[in-house]
């Protein structure tokens, strides 16, 4: 645990009691702060008081009296659509709003650093797709290259409830829109910019509001090296905003399918080969054709931003290049789950939106695509890129009838279930083909979420094998 520090005899009003909230009542607690907490759920309620928090609706006249801070978890609005009433009324009392990623860098450096060779180091990556895919991969480099290195945030454990660092130990972040727009510190070592594309619009109130958004870690920060994309137009502007000359290698600019040139630092992929340029001169390079764990130009990206990440670490080329090859991917990210007959299965349940499905699509050829749920905003024309891979689409979802009148000169299947969507592509699919779920799409409209999803197609997978239909 990281003890929260600044608030030991201070009353502190948390506000929601998952994952976050509850670490963050414990962090402050051990800082020595007067913890009260709330959440509209009798359950969470019920957790909490079982660890003896005291609990107060926050939502009551005067209940924020005498608070120093209101920490708030990232799932509740504090701006858009609109604030929640507690947060609210903490705007209008005057009492600091803040989250756990914010008390995180108030409190991760000691006195006891002092006494280290090396101070430990945070790397924190934000962006739209491939953030945790990036943060797992630099965390598996590093531990492969023999650092002590942890995994939190998003990802791993809850930024406050990792073990305080060892002497030259690194800490890797994955962060949200949700998390850095709201913490009123952030100070990491190194900061990865992935890619920038339309989510969570309505909770920022658009995409300019969604950039904003994540620029702060950047911003607010002024991390020593930026890992920044720059396939999109706010990633260019992002990287010129931080640079002081074309020379700045401070700021390492990264690129899925671009040649990158000039005087400064650049990493980029293009037709499967990782190249790294320093001063005009090649630095480094990785054929990422042969790694399992990265399929596809998306995780070339991702590839790109660990490999820059690692690299402002200190870490040989080499020594990335080896750890990657052992790096097995993550569940319900272009993971392979299967192969028979020569058909591979691959999951891609975290694809939710039109963007991630479109680099899943493109990472294949020759696919047996399972898609639908609940559609987001933009409908599905921007897909019409990756549709030339497509063999066939098999339809899941309550409106799998709507979804599939979309996908023009596609052949679809109304499949609805997941079981009908598995069973038929399984019996069609032929060797050399893939087996895709890339579902375009939010899963609540037949899953808690998408991680649930991705386990009932890896379980109806290996049942349709298993029984040889």
């Amino acid at each position: 645990m990281i003890p929260v520090s600044g608030f030991d005899g201070a009353r502190v009003a948390v506000l929601g009691l998952g994952r976050s909230g509850l670490s963050s009542a414990r962090a402050l607690r051990a800082g020595g702060a007067d913890v009260i907490c709330w959440d509209d759920s009798p359950l969470a309620r019920a957790a909490a008081e079982a660890e003896d928090f005291a609990l107060a609706d926050l939502g009551r006249d005067g209940a924020l009296d005498g608070v120093a801070r209101l920490i708030v978890s990232p799932g509740i609005p504090h701006l858009y659509p609109a604030p929640n009433r507690v947060v609210a009324a903490a705007y209008v009392a005057g009492v600091p709003v803040d989250n756990d990623i914010g008390l995180f860098f108030r409190s991760f450096a000691t006195a006891g650093w002092a006494a280290f060779d090396q101070p430990p180091r945070v790397i924190a990556v934000t962006g739209s797709n491939g953030k945790s895919t990036t943060s797992a991969l630099i965390h598996h480099i590093l531990c492969e290259s023999g650092r002590d290195a942890q995994l939190a945030g998003n990802i791993g454990r809850g930024v406050l409830d990792i073990d305080p660092p060892r002497d030259g130990g690194a800490v890797v972040l994955e962060l949200s829109s949700y998390q850095t727009e709201l913490a009123r510190a952030l100070t990491p070592d190194i900061a990865v910019f992935t890619n920038l594309s339309a989510d969570h619009l309505d909770r920022h109130a658009g995409l300019g509001g969604y950039f904003a958004a994540k620029r702060r870690l950047f911003a607010e920060g002024g991390p020593d090296r930026a890992v920044i994309g720059v396939d999109e137009a706010e990633g260019r502007f992002l990287a010129n905003q931080l640079s002081e000359a074309p020379a700045d290698d401070r700021v390492i600019r990264v690129s899925s399918g671009a040649k990158l040139t000039g005087p400064g630092w650049q990493v980029f992929a293009r037709k499967g080969f990782l190249a790294e340029y320093r001063k005009g001169r090649q630095a480094g390079s990785i054929d990422l054709r042969p790694i399992r764990g990265l399929p596809g130009a998306h995780n070339h990206q991702n590839a790109c931003a660990a490999y820059a990440a690692c690299r402002a670490m200190g870490l040989a080329p080499r020594v990335i290049e080896g750890a990657m090859h052992s790096f097995p991917g993550l569940p319900h990210r272009s993971q392979i789950v299967a192969e028979a007959g020569g058909v591979a299965f691959v999951n891609d349940s975290k694809a939710t939106n039109v963007d991630s499905a479109l680099k899943a699509l493109l990472a294949f050829d020759r696919v047996r695509w399972i898609c639908g749920g609940l559609e987001k905003e933009g409908g599905l024309a921007a897909l019409k890129p990756g549709l030339a891979n497509v063999l066939k689409a098999y339809v899941i979802g309550r409106e799998a009838e709507g979804f599939a009148l979309q996908l023009d000169g596609v052949e679809a299947e109304v499949c609805t279930t997941m079981e009908r969507a598995v069973a038929r592509a399984h019996e069609e699919a032929q060797a050399g083909e893939t087996v895709l779920l890339a579902p375009a799409a939010a899963s609540f409209d037949q899953y808690d979420n998408f991680e649930q999803r991705g386990d009932d197609f890896a379980a109806r997978v290996r049942a349709a094998i298993g029984s040889g239909q």
